[in-house]
């Protein structure tokens, strides 16, 4: 009766195979998932509600969409090129690698930004596509894609690099917590500390990829 209870993630996986609404799945698996713990249908409110209350900075992120919209339709795509190609000098590589810097110091910073949304559709990867133009002249279709995966993979590797250099990020603290369960206690400073050589690691090895992804293509122009 145990595994019964792991329904909840036949439930999710469905909801995704058949392509149903993902809020409306995922309160459905969890109500089901409570209806066979036994858990009373008031107490299942109870926790929906209060779970949705701390994370209510989803809902920020949501408001901020409408917002960045407008943005791009009056002009903030344009602006962010015009920046670009002020700069005679700035390649994307170099660009690209400013962003990953800025990246991990908003993660060390704990600065909560959705960085895909917010920085790299409306306005890094603009830029990034300025800086090819301005050096190498028209970009075809296919460069314009690799410049899409180069701008997302530099947002990624910050975010996921550089998420646990902050003592109170939630990822220190799930570590924290497993480890003095393992009988291993550390403290929020010590895996925080242990995160900033990774982080300056993937720092080093996103300029080189950058440097070298610029040569490509450069080479291949």
């Amino acid at each position: 009766m145990e595994y019964l209870k792991l329904i909840g993630i036949l439930i999710i996986v469905l909801g995704f195979i058949f392509k149903l609404n993902i809020v409306f799945t995922v309160i459905l698996s969890g109500f089901i998932t409570a209806l066979v713990a036994g858990i009373p249908f008031t107490e299942f409110l109870e926790i929906l509600g209060e779970n949705f209350v701390k994370q209510r900075i989803v809902t920020i992120f949501i408001i901020t969409l409408p917002v960045i919209g407008l943005s791009e339709q009056f002009g903030l795509k344009q602006s962010a090129e015009k920046v670009v190609k002020k700069r005679k000098n700035l390649s994307s590589g170099a660009l690209l690698s400013v962003y990953l810097l800025f990246r991990e110091l908003a993660g060390f910073l704990a600065m909560r930004i959705y960085g895909l949304v917010q920085f790299v559709r409306p306005i890094i990867y603009p830029m990034t596509e300025a800086a090819v133009e301005k050096q190498n002249g028209q970009v075809t279709d296919e460069q314009k894609e690799k410049l899409k995966a180069r701008a997302t993979a530099m947002e990624n590797f910050g975010n996921f690099f550089a998420q646990n250099t902050f003592i109170g990020a939630g990822g220190v603290l799930i570590i924290v917590g497993q480890m003095e369960t393992l009988g291993y206690p550390v403290t929020n400073a010590d895996i925080a500390s242990k995160s900033l050589p990774i982080a300056l690691i993937c720092l080093i090895l996103g300029i080189i990829k950058n440097i070298i992804d610029d040569k490509k293509m450069k080479g291949a122009k």
